[in-house]
């Protein structure tokens, strides 16, 4: 009977260990992602290690893969790099032909920047090596938990994204 003193007394004890846990390091979420970030950019280090600017030159060069060519200011805002840091970094990648730079047609007081071929090149290479490198990471979780981690983060991503 739910109501009985017995019975109350035995689902306190049942309890006990499953709260117990719940104050667990392991299942704190903010351990768990400062563990695997630290852990992701271990793995990813030498995926980018050969790119100007390392991962910001990555995420630079993912951003300009996805779509229009946007100008300094709005590359800078997407990556969420500080716009003297994203001037530095884009004449890095030029350097190495990585990316180019030219007149936005619609005003041309602005430059909009584009991936060059030898970028798309790169990135291709970089990615390769990324999954590899994620793969390792996430060898405990099956093809469909893996894919379901990726949509979550993503999705918090969006979340701290509009909260920044």
């Amino acid at each position: 009977m739910p109501g009985y003193p017995g019975e109350r007394a035995r689902r306190r004890q049942q309890e006990a260990p499953r709260r117990g846990r719940d104050l667990a390091l392991d299942t704190d979420p903010g351990w768990a992602i400062r563990l695997v970030g630290a852990a992701f950019r271990r793995v990813a280090a030498d995926s980018v290690a050969d790119l100007p600017g390392g991962a910001r030159g990555y995420l630079v060069l993912v951003a300009l893969a996805s779509g229009e060519p946007p100008s300094r200011l709005a590359l800078a805002k997407e990556v969420s790099l500080d716009r003297t840091v994203m001037t530095y970094l884009l004449d890095d990648l030029e350097a190495h032909e990585l990316i180019t730079r030219r007149p936005d047609p619609r005003d041309r007081r602005a430059r909009q920047v584009l991936l060059t071929d030898a970028g798309r090149a790169r990135l291709k290479r970089v990615r390769r090596s990324l999954a590899a490198a994620e793969a390792r990471l996430l060898t405990d979780l099956g093809g469909e938990d893996a894919e379901q981690l990726r949509t979550l983060l993503a999705r918090v991503a969006q979340t701290a994204r509009r909260e920044a």
